[in-house]
């Protein structure tokens, strides 16, 4: 039996070691030059938001000299160690243009050729392709525009005054980073974020969390609260309000995890970050944000998510819901495309890399090749 895996990052690592481990020839294909390639394109300041513990891949675990909070350049070398030691066929270099359903099988074009397999894994990872707003003006503006993704640090920005848009995740660390580096810096919200801290006495919060999930999401909510309330306190009076729904609600209808606090509490606290309207639209030399205030930063740090880019990839095989996501994950099937599978597309508020692990080895049972 053979498998084709696209992506060696986690997710894809993931799904080569547990098909293997079930009989499959696995091929992991990737158009980077090396493992995990889209970790080196983060900040450098960029820890793991969740625990060494609970960010194993299946059969390896993290070094503990990597620490609670495993760094960037870290998790990189972890998942080329992986590669090696779970003794992975990964191809670097080679692009996968589209897959598709045949008599045989599937068949995925690529560089290097049409690969033949029994199934075909798709992990190309939830934040494929930067996302900008298409704001009104912004074709017009003069300034410069640039996307989280390409952000490495304060110096390599070489800016004194930048307007960040967007409080999650990413925008949220670098306008801390930015801060630190003693860059005027502004934060444009459009919807309060719902922030949380890295741990609380010395326990995670992605354990607390896991303790609270089961419950509905209602009562998680409350629980939730109630830990902002002793952890956080009340932001508004640094500009930054409520979240209009509750952590669990949040995550549940509206797909947005909260923000993870690695330093945006203390510089909100210290007046090193400044909160400030959404962005509404831009002109030649300016940005206007809600309200009608208009600020001329020398660099406007868009932080607003990724796409998955999956359409020229599966998009004739009508597996994409709205939004982009693919309709399936892990181990669930469409009927007639039996053997395709998509990893790593769930963005569940329990940990991304946690439950890569989780599904990759649902991905490994349902496919094991009958006896």
């Amino acid at each position: 039996m053979d498998a084709v895996v696209i992506g060696a990052g986690p997710a894809g690592l993931a799904a080569a070691a547990e098909l293997q481990k079930v009989g499959y020839s696995v091929i992991v294909i990737d158009k980077a030059d090396s493992v995990g390639s889209s970790w080196s394109k983060h900040y450098d300041r960029l820890h793991l938001h969740t625990s060494r513990a609970l960010s194993s891949l299946p059969g390896r675990r993290i070094p503990r000299s990597f620490g609670q909070w495993v760094a960037r350049d870290d998790f990189r070398t972890y998942l080329a160690d992986y590669a090696k030691a779970e003794k992975l066929d990964v191809r670097l270099g080679v692009t996968a243009s589209a897959i598709t359903k045949n008599d045989a099988g599937w068949t995925v074009a690529s560089s290097i050729g049409d690969l033949a397999a029994d199934a075909v894994v798709v992990a190309t990872g939830y934040n494929h392709t930067a996302k900008i707003p298409d704001w009104p003006g912004l074709e017009t503006y003069r300034g410069r525009v640039v996307h989280s993704s390409e952000y490495r640090n304060p110096q390599a920005l070489a800016a004194q005054d930048v307007l960040v848009v967007g409080p999650g995740n990413s925008g949220a660390e670098i306008a801390a980073d930015l801060a630190a580096a003693g860059v005027t810096v502004r934060l444009a919200v459009r919807s309060p974020p719902n922030i949380v801290r890295r741990q609380v006495l010395g326990i995670p919060t992605q354990s607390l969390t896991l303790s609270t999930y089961p419950l509905p999401t209602k009562m998680a909510d409350r629980v939730a609260r109630g830990m902002q309330i002793l952890t956080v306190g009340d932001l508004s009076k640094y500009g930054l309000q409520k979240a209009p729904r509750g952590v669990f609600s949040q995550q549940e209808f509206d797909d947005v995890t909260p923000t993870i606090d690695v330093g945006l509490i203390d510089a909100l606290k210290a007046g090193a970050i400044t909160v400030v309207g959404a962005v509404e639209s831009f002109t030649a030399d300016s940005v206007t944000l809600a309200g009608g205030a208009s600020v001329s930063p020398e660099v406007v740090l868009v932080a607003t998510g990724f796409q998955r880019g999956l359409e020229p990839l599966v998009g004739e095989l009508g597996v994409i819901a709205p939004g982009g996501r693919p309709l399936i994950n892990a181990e669930e099937q469409l009927p007639g495309l039996e053997g395709l599978f998509f990893l790593g597309y769930s963005n569940p508020i329990t940990g991304n890399i946690r439950q890569v692990a989780i599904d990759a080895k649902k991905i490994g049972k349902r496919a094991r090749p009958e006896r």
